[in-house]
């Protein structure tokens, strides 16, 4: 089932989808700095050097807000991934550093991800379009052909199981350090293989 989008009215030219990048960039801000508790549309509105109305005619809450960045940030790490695959070689092991690797470096990097990533944190949108879930289908199609499985069933209940557990790990590794233990990480990134290796080879 498709995920539902959040925005009350989707951009059409150039100047709104540019005021709708620099709504949603200051909200990314603006959770690093006050946390989701205290951010609020006015403050997001002005640190974009927008309107209210403008931040309104997007969105109707922030919680709407807080996940189209939740979208957005899934669509970036999609992006990301597609050009990792292109240019990497060595199968599933390979490609499942990929996935594990850019998740790492959003977290580490891209503002407001702690909080948001891919609507983890954040209880945003409907019950049926739970984040693990569209991360898992996300995976599922994106990998399907490269491991030459169908993107069936079987496969999607395997990435989710994967995306469960690599979720509650990291959120662990996060928590004893800022930038993620190391030595979590690795724990995690052999659990992953030993499982993955038991259903993909």
């Amino acid at each position: 089932m498709p995920h539902p989008t959040p925005l009350r009215r989707a951009p059409v030219q150039r100047r709104s989808a540019e005021r709708l990048t620099r709504i949603l960039d200051a909200c990314a801000d603006l959770l690093d700095e006050v946390g989701y508790d205290a951010l609020t549309t006015r403050a997001v509105a002005e640190r974009a050097g927008v309107p209210i109305g403008s931040v309104y005619r997007f969105f109707g809450n922030k919680r709407a807000m807080a996940d189209a960045l939740a979208q957005r940030n899934l669509d970036r790490y999609t992006e990301r991934l597609k050009k990792a695959k292109k240019t990497g070689t060595g199968g599933w092991r390979a490609a499942m550093d990929a996935v594990l690797d850019e998740y790492l470096a959003m977290k580490r990097t891209a503002p407001g991800f702690s909080l948001v990533d891919f609507g983890n944190q954040i209880p945003v949108g409907a019950r049926y379009a739970e984040p693990n879930h569209r991360v898992a289908d996300r995976l599922t199609d994106l990998l399907s052909g490269y491991l030459r499985r169908p993107p069936d069933d079987d496969l999607r209940r395997t990435f989710l199981i994967a995306v469960e557990t690599a979720d509650t790990l990291v959120q662990l590794a996060f928590r004893v350090d800022a930038q993620g233990d190391e030595r979590i990480i690795e724990e995690m990134r052999r659990m992953l293989r030993s499982y993955l290796e038991r259903v993909l080879d």
